[in-house]
């Protein structure tokens, strides 16, 4: 019996269905099996001939959702049962990690809640919302009552698998034609459920004029759904907030964005208050502000009350959106004047602008180019970009400037020198005796620049040619291996040149003393004599938020008391909740989120745990042990695109399993033998012109201008000495 049945249903609406069939027959699994309940001659003829090993069950053409569902569940065998409609989509490797996720769980667990991206016509791979609240419930088994807001998730069957003891037993509720009052449903009735925060499903939203639009009797049947629910929540207070909750809301929006006629919208909205009413919880509060004047005027049933307040809320927007469009257009044209002006005074020879990742502070690669200018250019006067926010962890006597002042379009107008590791606004004029030097800030394993192209995902609207006109102000490019100058002279093609001198960041993983790397690990609490293990996971551009990839508890504690778990969420996420966020904390396990620089980070830490970071390549230059934690690296590399295939060349052994990556910290497999030949092989490759003098070399050619030929020439791998290893201080 295999452990998984994929249920696609449903027709071959506008042609997904061979990709979908496509992505399974590319992966074969034996512990899964696929069932194509194929509604119409079109999906049949797509199935017979993409899928020739899977079951394909023909349906006639008009067989709704619900009856191809019951048919493909009839039709399957396997102990879970996953449906996903012929319009959606799986990525790579799904089916896979599901099925093994479901053979670990016991059976009392009925549900397994996953994550998933949306689709529509324009937009591909958008992250959704329900990645943290599959996180904060965690991995084991859960009463719903106990974890309510569950029922918050996007109501899909895609997005959950079900037992089929289960859905047979529950198959005249589960078998409901309304995915929504089935996917709510199963919660509802599961003893206990599960969750996996990893994307395993593509939800597909057509455009909506390709659809027939919604009858009279569907948009009731909002309602209906709600009372068929609450049938089911007896006795289960959480369940009944929590559904009262989800039901008003969904009665709002559709009520308010259904454009239905006059007529059916009043009964709609009658039907819909005296839901409200007769649902609501005891002891419930209406939320302050417009929200609790619309629920209060819903439970009144007051329709002509509530169309007036619409009004009145929709021409208050706009007098208000008019009035804050015309003070920007007014600041702007002050800006411009004043940025125009000095554009027209000298550039001034002694002035540099610096600024790194998004003007958040002295930071990367500006800051130690930075640092050496001062050293060997102090004629160079540096003025840093900082965001209002982050003005006041500058180092004393910084001298700065806030975007969008004054005297910050004076310094971009008139500085000699700008460098930035990323790129500065759209709306700086590139002077022909300025330089712009772009450092980068990290080696590229994802997609970057133009070749994010084909991953909208990954490129969120992103102008290609806004980018291209930025590249083009580039004077020079900072490069780190041939790797890098290779790639970006695709993902960023332009007449720069290419500085293949290292990165400046780098220079302390050779200038660092061992006084230096002891008194980071004092600071950080890291006792002498202890392994301290840096894990520093990446963004991952299908997720709204930060996401857990690991049980970091559960891993501290099979670590032992022997090593200290520093734990460094991905700077995208600053603001957001720690990621230690609801653990029991412990002098070793330590959030090191907000902790700068991470260079400290990296020379405090006997190994690295990382995903898909960049900043194994920096620490690479330590020549000390990096373990890869690749869970979704199917999804990764599917969404992102990458530059090459991370899992044949890691930097030292790979873990797709938290268990297996417990399995190497716990044993030697983290420094022995074959860890350290990939390490030496990945070091070769992409530690080429890392050597200690990156910054010295940039300062050189960049604000000495001295020719190419006289600057210092990299040492060869085998002649570097980094900095001292944690263990030989011991």
């Amino acid at each position: 019996m295999p452990e998984l049945s994929v249920v696609v249903h449903g027709p071959n609406t506008q042609g997904h269905l061979a990709e979908l069939l496509d992505s399974l027959a590319a992966r074969p699994l034996p512990d899964t099996e696929v069932v194509v309940a194929a509604v119409g001659d079109w999906a049949q003829e797509t199935a017979e001939h993409h899928a020739p090993d899977m079951v394909v069950l023909p349906l006639p053409d008009g067989t709704g959702d619900g009856d191809a569902r019951a048919a493909g569940a009839a039709g399957a065998t396997g102990r879970w049962l996953h449906f996903v409609h012929a319009k959606d989509g799986l990525p790579a490797g799904a089916s896979h990690t599901l099925a093994e996720r479901a053979a670990e769980l016991p059976d009392t667990v009925d549900v397994l809640l996953l994550d998933h991206v949306r689709s529509t016509w324009r937009t591909s791979g958008l992250p959704s919302w329900d990645g943290p609240l599959l996180a904060r419930a965690g991995r084991g088994p859960l009463v719903l009552d106990d974890c309510a807001s569950l029922l918050r998730l996007m109501p899909l069957l895609g997005n959950r698998v079900v037992r089929a003891d289960f859905w047979r037993a529950n198959e005249r509720l589960l078998g409901s034609a309304d995915e929504r009052f089935a996917a709510l449903a199963a919660l509802l009735l599961a003893d206990e459920v599960a969750c996996l925060p990893y994307v395993a499903h593509e939800d597909r939203t057509l455009r909506a004029q390709s659809v027939p639009p919604l009858t009279p009797e569907e948009y009731h049947a909002v309602v209906g759904r709600y009372e068929a629910l609450f049938a089911l929540t007896e006795g289960r207070r959480a369940a009944q907030a929590a559904l009262y909750e989800l039901m008003v809301r969904d009665c709002l929006r559709t009520f308010v964005r259904s454009g239905m006629p006059d007529a059916v919208a009043r009964e709609f909205f009658q039907r819909a208050s005296r839901a409200a009413v007769r649902h609501k919880p005891e002891g419930y509060r209406r939320p302050a502000g417009p929200e609790g004047i619309r629920r209060g005027l819903l439970e009144e049933g007051a329709y002509t009350r509530y169309r007036t307040f619409q009004a009145v809320n929709r021409a208050r927007r706009a007098t208000r959106s008019a009035l804050t469009a015309r003070k920007r257009q007014a600041v702007a044209r002050v800006r411009d004047r004043q940025y125009r002006s000095a554009l027209g005074r000298p550039v001034d020879p002694n002035l540099a602008v610096f600024a790194a990742y998004w003007n958040r502070g002295v930071a990367c690669n500006p800051a130690a180019v930075a640092a050496k200018a001062a050293e060997l250019a102090p004629h160079i006067h540096p003025v840093w970009v900082v965001t209002a926010h982050n003005a006041a962890l500058l180092p004393p006597g910084t001298d700065h400037v806030v975007p969008g002042t004054r005297r910050y379009w004076e310094v971009l107008a008139r500085a000699k020198y700008l460098v930035n590791n990323v790129n500065f606004p759209d709306d700086v004029v590139k002077r022909p005796d300025a330089i712009h030097v772009q450092t980068h800030h990290g080696t590229p394993l994802k997609h970057m620049g133009l070749d994010q192209m084909p991953y909208p995902a990954a490129a969120k609207g992103l102008d290609f040619r806004a980018l291209l006109e930025r590249v083009d102000k580039w004077d020079y490019s900072v490069s780190a291996n041939s790797h890098t100058t290779r790639m970006w002279q695709r993902a960023y093609p332009s007449r720069y040149v290419s500085l293949d001198h290292g990165y400046p960041r780098n220079d302390v993983y050779f200038t660092a003393t061992p006084g230096d790397v002891t008194r980071v690990r004092a600071r950080l609490g890291v006792p002498p004599g202890r392994r301290a293990v840096l894990y520093a996971p990446t963004h991952r551009d299908y997720e709204a938020g930060w996401t857990p990839r690991l049980d970091l508890a559960a891993l501290a504690d099979r670590l032992g008391e022997d090593t200290v778990l520093l734990v460094r969420g991905h700077y995208f996420y600053e603001g957001a909740a720690s990621p230690l966020t609801g653990l029991r904390r412990a002098a070793r396990l330590v959030d090191v989120s907000s902790y700068e620089p991470v260079e400290e980070l990296c020379l405090a830490a006997d190994a690295l745990v990382t995903d898909y970071s960049s900043i194994m390549f920096d620490y690479a230059n330590l020549d000390r042990p990096i373990v890869i934690h690749a869970d979704d690296w199917e999804m990764y590399r599917t969404t992102r695109g990458v530059y090459f295939d991370l899992m044949a060349d890691a930097p030292g052994p790979v873990a797709r399993t938290q268990e297996e990556l417990t399995e190497i910290l716990t044993t030697d497999a983290w420094r022995d033998e074959c860890a350290a030949k990939a390490l030496a092989a990945f070091r070769r490759r992409f530690c080429e012109y890392d050597d200690g003098r990156a910054a010295e070399r940039v300062v050189r050619r960049v604000f000495l201008g001295e020719p190419e030929e006289s600057l210092p020439p990299v040492l060869p791998l085998e002649d570097r000495t980094p900095a001292p290893r944690p263990e030989e201080l011991a």
